[in-house]
């Protein structure tokens, strides 16, 4: 989302518990969907990481413009989730609901990229790994709202990238509407009357713990700890491992998105509030490197960084290692074989660092090892 300015606000949210195993219902319900491991962790330690048996509690929080963080970083804690439990909580669009109709400006926005949380994981430890299943994803409204800003997005011009335009280009403002019905949101042009409808793939554009050696990051900022990665993998039906920096790990998570096209080109997807159901475990004194998902079809591996040539080297680097510590293939031949199967996108080139992910289908590799972590 284009940068604006970073206010901290940091009231709590209000939490409370229940046994309930039912989240918001509307049409637009989607399944499972969790995020995957870093280097030195092989997926097998995963799959021991199940969770327990029994009916999970639930805590539920309520995210509104006056208790959102606009950092990732160590701050008191909304609530406290055990391994196992179910976190429900809503997020505000990455403009905190401020863009409702034509006429409305990006001077009425507070912030970028509202982060719901922090959420305190007892028991995570610096060295641990958070494994964050997304159990629930759902669009909270019927429209997404789309923007440029001036000076953001991958066709502007900077000092350093120079482009053929020369002046900022204007800020415009799209409001998107959506049929949960036919799983679609519409295009609609401003300089003429063209329309096109495409499909929805709700995800989260932030997921996050705070970082490592005290630092706090701007949510507009992806890097090792996750943050703004506008993964569309960030979506039902995937895993997704984090690396534990800080006692409690403190998961915040924000941003929805309704679709986006690969790259984020102009600074925006279709930006939504999103209600999302979650559910935490614990690798104990195993830690990540970068993020990592999985699901039943494919293992992906996210690389952070610019220039983008340096972001593909870290998720090849981070697959390769992968394959090698939990499919038992060499190095060099999963380097080999990867150049032949893999996939590789660009999930974001408009932030601080840009964000790369590569993947390999599961049917491409030998059985994984039965053994323990290495």
């Amino acid at each position: 989302m284009a940068p604006k300015r970073r206010p901290w606000i940091d009231s709590a949210i209000g939490v409370w518990c229940t046994s309930s195993d039912h989240f918001w219902r509307t049409p637009l319900r989607l399944s499972l969907s969790v995020f995957f491991l870093a280097s030195t962790l092989p997926v097998s330690v995963l799959a021991q990481s199940s969770p327990a048996a029994g009916k999970a509690d639930v805590v539920q929080s309520r995210a509104t413009i006056d208790n959102v963080k606009y950092v990732f970083g160590v701050a008191p804690p909304v609530a406290h989730v055990k391994p196992g439990n179910i976190l429900e909580a809503n997020s505000l669009d990455c403009f905190g609901n401020a863009l409702q109709k034509p006429g409305d400006s990006m001077s009425m926005v507070k912030g970028d990229n509202p982060l719901t949380g922090p959420f305190y994981i007892d028991g995570a430890e610096p060295g641990d790994t958070l494994v964050i299943r997304i159990l629930d994803l759902q669009i909270d409204g019927k429209q997404g709202v789309g923007t440029f800003s001036p000076g953001f997005g991958a066709a502007n011009a900077t000092h350093y990238t120079p482009v053929l335009e020369t002046k900022p280009l204007s800020e415009r403002i799209w409001f998107y509407p959506i049929d949960k019905e036919k799983n679609t949101a519409t295009f609609q042009a401003l300089d003429s009357d063209f329309k096109v409808s495409f499909p929805l793939h709700p995800f989260l554009g932030c997921i996050g713990v705070a970082p490592a050696n005290g630092e706090a990051r701007s949510s507009i900022v992806p890097a090792e700890f996750g943050g703004n990665m506008d993964a569309p993998e960030v979506s039902v039906g995937n895993t997704l491992y984090l690396p534990v920096n800080v006692p409690g790990a403190l998961f915040y998570f924000g941003d929805g998105h309704a679709a986006m096209g690969d790259g984020e080109v102009a600074g925006s997807a279709v930006e939504v509030p999103m209600r999302a159901r979650f559910q935490f475990e614990l690798v104990k004194g195993k830690s990540t490197g970068w993020p990592r998902f999985e699901n039943e079809k494919e293992i992906m591996a996210a690389g952070v960084y610019r220039p983008v040539d340096d972001a593909v080297r870290i998720a090849v680097t981070e697959l390769i290692r992968w394959i090698h510590a939990d499919y038992g293939l060499s190095e060099l031949d999963a380097y080999e074989l990867l150049s032949k199967v893999a996939k590789v996108h660009l999930t974001e080139m408009v932030d601080p660092n840009y964000v790369v992910i590569a993947s390999i289908e599961k049917k491409y590799l030998p059985p994984k090892k039965a053994s323990g972590p290495r």
